[in-house]
């Protein structure tokens, strides 16, 4: 799925990248201070002049990430959170550069956003699908060569190795990647579907139940029940009280518990539910006439 800005924003674009490139870049010393000042005296003209001072990195950053067909601005924007995100929580006492630590921040941010927006399917719910989804493209380049040959299954397995993801996940992320977004609404040709005109989601199979399916699934059930009421008649007291907490309750009861309640041993239980079970299917084959009408 490719967006396109339209010629105003691009030029907006132009005019924001032009003015934060002229930002001068921090001495290791001054950039300590300012971040200093934002953690202990929350100043907010400190965390100005620390987040313009590195928003290149967020320009450099989404440059990167153009190939996935989302508007620069929006990508920009996004690294902008992840850059206020490393501002928060900077520790100048770790003697690391504010912009080593704030450009893994961007980038995180900028690969959540691509995740979310490249495709209306969610896209790298897992460590190994996100994986995939940032690196395949450029290790079946390489892989396939000048020719852009298809990624057979010793590539797939190449990339799986190198990646230490299944092959089989290198193999799904590879057609996911390889076709886009397509609308149902839009119409096929003749020669597709046999009708111009048509909508592709007129060709898509409706797998529920007809509403005369339904109609004698309910009948059919309603009748099933009235089999087991009936049967259930048949037993014994202590067979229906056996049945009952054992078969029809959602938490049944254990062989234990239903021997203690009727100061029999567990075994004597089983005994008395495998004949009222027996006695039930007898009776229900009875009145049905035949086991698929159970089913």
């Amino acid at each position: 799925m490719t967006h396109i800005d339209d010629p105003s924003t691009q030029r907006a674009n132009v005019r924001y990248i032009q003015g934060i490139m002229r930002m001068p870049l921090l001495a290791r010393a001054r950039e300590f201070e300012l971040a200093r000042r934002w953690r202990d005296e929350q100043d907010e003209g400190a965390l100005h002049e620390l987040i313009l001072s590195y928003t290149r990195l967020v320009v450099s950053t989404a440059s990167r990430f153009r190939g996935y067909g989302l508007p620069l601005g929006d990508l920009i924007q996004e690294g902008n959170i992840g850059l206020m995100q490393a501002a928060a929580r900077f520790e100048p006492e770790r003697e690391i550069r504010f912009s080593t630590y704030a450009a893994w921040w961007i980038r995180a941010a900028m690969q959540e956003f691509i995740l979310r927006n490249w495709s209306i399917v969610r896209t790298g719910t897992t460590a190994g699908q996100k994986l995939l989804f940032f690196n395949l493209r450029r290790l079946r380049a390489r892989i396939a060569g000048p020719n852009g040959d298809p990624l057979g299954s010793e590539g797939r397995d190449a990339i799986a190795r190198e990646l230490r993801v299944d092959a089989a996940e290198v193999e799904a992320m590879d057609l996911r990647l390889s076709g886009g977004d397509q609308s149902l609404s839009v119409p096929v040709s003749a020669t597709d579907a046999g009708s111009s005109g048509e909508e592709r989601a007129n060709f898509i199979a409706d797998l529920r139940p007809s509403p005369e399916d339904v109609v004698i699934g309910m009948r059919d059930a309603a009748t099933r029940s009235r089999w087991l009421a009936e049967a259930l008649g048949e037993l014994s007291d202590r067979e229906r009280v056996i049945i009952a907490r054992r078969r029809l309750e959602e938490d049944g009861a254990t062989l234990e518990q239903l021997g203690s309640e009727l100061g029999v041993s567990k075994e004597r239980i089983r005994q008395l539910e495998s004949r009222a079970l027996n006695k039930l299917r007898v009776s229900m084959l009875k009145r049905a006439g035949d086991v698929r009408l159970l089913l």
